[in-house]
């Protein structure tokens, strides 16, 4: 069964198209219109082995902020829907990176229990590529919820900010590779099913 979705969302701020394969080769085509997300969308995707093409339109005049939360809203439901039930999923994944003096590390539960920890961002300056940095927080936040996937994220460490935020986002493509992986004949979980 192929494991895919193609989800739209219309708003007043912002218009996101997002087709994705989870069982992909990594090929991946992302515009939002800023080029440091398109950067660290590419990575993610292309790490977690996931085909995605993602293109959005948003109010960037004012800043990337709608973008960048619509987007993880649009992304979050389609992992949702391209994973359906979760059956045979291993469930869990982890993922520790690297990239030059930085370090990151992601662990994630596709559990239907969405909930978000981030550790770390008080080592990113205010701004990354000309925007607050507080919108990767926001940008896990909206995934999360939607995907309904327990996200825990740690910037280890790290003194530049390209750096930290590559090693999360490669991680974090790791870590949803391993934990989509077939891998069972049924859900894992004592109580016999996820969401419940």
């Amino acid at each position: 069964m192929s494991r895919q979705a193609s989800v739209a969302r219309q708003t007043g701020e912002t218009h996101i198209e997002v087709q994705l394969e989870v069982d992909g080769t990594g090929k991946v085509h992302v515009t939002t219109g800023y080029p440091f997300a398109d950067h660290m969308l590419t990575l993610w995707a292309h790490w977690a082995g996931f085909d995605l093409a993602l293109t959005a339109q948003g109010d960037l005049e004012i800043d990337a902020h709608h973008t960048l939360e619509d987007v993880g809203l649009t992304l979050g439901d389609a992992l949702r829907q391209a994973l359906g039930d979760r059956v045979g999923i291993a469930r869990v994944g982890w993922a520790t990176v690297p990239m030059d003096e930085a370090l990151a590390q992601v662990v994630v539960d596709f559990s239907g229990r969405p909930h978000l920890v981030v550790r770390g961002m008080e080592i990113l300056p205010p701004l990354v590529a000309g925007q607050e940095a507080d919108l990767w927080r926001e940008l896990w936040k909206s995934l999360s919820t939607r995907a309904g996937c327990n996200l825990h994220v740690a910037l280890c460490y790290g003194t530049n900010a390209h750096h930290v935020l590559e090693a999360a986002f490669k991680a974090m493509g790791l870590a949803m590779r391993q934990a989509v992986r077939l891998e069972r004949e049924g859900v894992l979980s004592t109580k016999g099913g996820l969401d419940v």
